[in-house]
């Protein structure tokens, strides 16, 4: 078995966005028998289990699964599961380490079933995959990864050479092509089915209560004394008292605050509650509109806030941008079911044989 079965998972959430489901069955011990997709839906949950007498019963050179010919041995997964371990470097707790152990044989089975089919289909219908096409597909893999990590390391990590991982694209592209011919055009959502999906859901797409304020911060540190901090008290009661008497607050921003915001006049932009500090999330949530709140105290320092906008929680409204958001969601969606879809069908074709002990 190749080094394959995590990169598998990763470039068919990355053509597709979904999770490989797949069925296994039971077996009495040393019978073979092929199996249909409902007998394997109906018989997933029974499953025995790698470790302890299952373990023992069987040898590394045994074949654990059939799929058409191409096997899958129990010392593979077994390498597999180990490996797997490796990488959380002894940080799963002793009592779930079982647990891990199952849950992983029958997710490896899974994914080799899967991939198998996937592979032999493409193979069989000739379905193309250029060298043009892999190297873009990884680009975009690598634009999308968080800053700081790389598909090298990643490889690395997983001890994956980097021509299997191109096998592992191409095959995640000609699948994306495959699943996308199954469904004969029939990919993009009709104006109908968004409009059904948002009246449906429409506690998805509710604003949360926001304020849009802008303040003046008077820094504090911890190594302040108590004569500075109320110095520094004192001068944010100042500036809150000019403010009162009518001067420009942007322009006492620039003059005296310590906070970045005092280039754009103090202004914090709009956000919601949970962002900011409960002393001052308190405060601009609380205060009125275009008025001077009093001084507030916070772990960075003093406040003089001024609330410019105050918004309810609202329903956004269908507009162009949600309707394209939906669109993309329910496109994922469609992809989704036809590639399960073509899974189950190419399960009921396939010959596939589980030995269970």
């Amino acid at each position: 078995m190749k080094k394959t079965f995590i990169i598998f998972t990763a470039f068919v959430l990355f053509c597709f966005n979904v999770f490989l489901i797949g069925g296994c069955t039971s077996k009495k011990e040393e019978e073979r028998k092929t199996v249909s997709e409902a007998t394997q839906d109906e018989k997933a949950k029974q499953l025995p289990v790698s470790g302890g007498a299952f373990s023992k019963a069987i040898g590394p050179a045994t074949v654990v699964v059939d799929v058409d010919g191409a096997t899958l041995t129990q010392g593979q997964i077994d390498d597999d599961i180990k490996k797997n371990i490796s990488r959380f470097g002894g940080k799963i707790p002793a009592d779930r380490l079982e647990k891990f152990k199952d849950s992983m044989r029958k997710q490896l089975i899974n994914q080799f079933v899967v991939r198998t089919l996937l592979s032999n289909e493409v193979n069989r219908l000739k379905i193309p995959a250029s060298d043009k096409e892999v190297s873009a597909a990884i680009q975009q893999l690598k634009s999308s990864l968080p800053q700081g990590i790389t598909i090298e390391n990643i490889l690395k990590k997983g001890n994956i050479s980097e021509k299997n991982f191109r096998e592992e694209i191409r095959l995640g592209i000609q699948t994306k092509k495959l699943v996308l011919s199954s469904m004969k055009g029939k990919t993009k959502p009709t104006d109908k089915e968004i409009t059904a999906f948002y009246q449906k859901n429409k506690e998805m797409f509710k604003a949360p209560e926001s304020v849009h304020a802008r303040h003046i911060l008077i820094a504090t540190s911890a190594k302040d004394d108590d004569k500075l901090k109320a110095e520094k008290k004192t001068k944010a009661e100042e500036i809150r008292k000019s403010l009162m008497e009518g001067a420009d607050f942007a322009a006492m921003a620039k003059k005296f605050s310590d906070c970045p915001s005092k280039v754009n006049g103090g202004d914090l932009g709009t956000f919601y509650k949970g962002q900011m500090e409960k002393p001052f999330e308190n405060a601009a949530f609380s205060q009125e509109i275009n008025t001077i709140g009093p001084v507030v105290e916070t772990p960075y320092g003093y406040h003089i806030i001024e609330v410019l906008e105050h918004h309810q929680p609202t329903i956004v409204s269908l507009d162009q941008k949600i309707k394209e958001r939906i669109a993309l969601f329910l496109q994922q969606q469609k992809q989704e079911e036809a590639f399960q879809n073509l899974v189950k069908n190419l399960k009921a074709k396939a010959k596939i044989a589980l030995y269970v002990p």
